[in-house]
This record gives structure tokens, sequence and C-alpha cells, in this order.
């Protein structure tokens, strides 16, 4: 069976869950993944932080369906076109951030690092949480490990505030 049958953008929680359509890359597909966040970055940058935060949680707990459903519809856990969890962590990392080249860069990088390398609890969550929950808790937290290193570079005087 031809495994692009299975995607199809025209179902809204594939739309979503397969980042609107960036994870259908062929090569690095989290990574084109995380730049569909950047229009939800730029909308709500100069919205307060606690609106910010709230976004997040909506986008986060959107993505649990999403990407949850989009699995089931794949047969496979975290397929790796599933990157809605990727722009939910990258716009996690970016909430407070001023929006600049560098500080888009930077939480950029973090993200992916974190993303990618998984250390300790996110690795942790990757590998014994599963379903839609189990998709979006190793990105989220990235992203919150991300976001507290980005802030952790400006308050440092390291990045443009």
């Amino acid at each position: 069976m031809n495994k692009n049958r299975l995607f199809n953008l025209k179902r809204p929680h594939q739309f979503f869950g397969l980042g609107f359509g960036t994870g259908l890359a062929p090569k690095a597909p989290g990574t084109f993944g995380t730049f569909a966040a950047l229009p939800f970055i730029f909308i709500t940058m100069h919205y307060p932080i606690w609106l910010q935060i709230v976004f997040a949680v909506v986008i986060s707990v959107f993505g649990i369906w999403a990407c949850g459903k989009t699995a089931d519809d794949l047969g496979v856990h975290d397929h790796p076109a599933i990157v809605w969890d990727e722009v939910a962590g990258y716009y996690i990392t970016m909430i407070g951030a001023a929006l600049n080249w560098q500080t888009l860069l930077v939480g950029f990088l973090l993200f992916r690092f974190f993303d990618i390398a998984k250390p300790g609890p996110i690795r942790m969550l990757d590998k014994r949480v599963h379903g839609g929950f189990g998709i979006m808790a190793d990105d989220v937290l990235a992203g919150i490990f991300s976001l507290i290193c980005l802030q952790a570079l400006i308050k440092a005087g390291l990045l443009p505030f």
C-alpha cells in the first residue's frame, strides 16, 4: 500500500497534525514542521505573556487530539510527518521573547536540540507516554526547557531583548 494515500490534508486533524503539510517534507519533517509555528509567533508577539501562555496551552491541548487522531489514521505512533508537537514546542520556546532574527534563530536551535537530543525527562516522556498526549508531551517539555534557556540568555545580555 502506498503510504502517501494515508495522508489526507482535507481532514482537519491531519491538516493540523501534519503542520499544514510541512510534515510531509521528504527530509527533516520535524525541522520543517517547527517553521509552521512562525505565523502563530508573529501574530501573538504583542499579546501579554499570560495570553501567550493561554494560547500555548490551547494549541498543545488541541495537538493531543489532532496528533492522536492522525497517528490512529496512519497506524504509527508519532509518525515523523506528525509535527504539530513541534509547532507547539517552538511556540512555547518563544513566549515572552522579543522577536528578532537572533532570538528566533537561537530559540529554533535550542528547541531542535532539546527535541532531537531528548535529555533526561524528555526522553522518559517520549518512551513511556503514548497516544496524542505522548506525542505532545516530550515536545512541550522540550519547549519549556528551550524557553528557560532562551530567557536566561536574554537576561544575561547575550541576546537582544
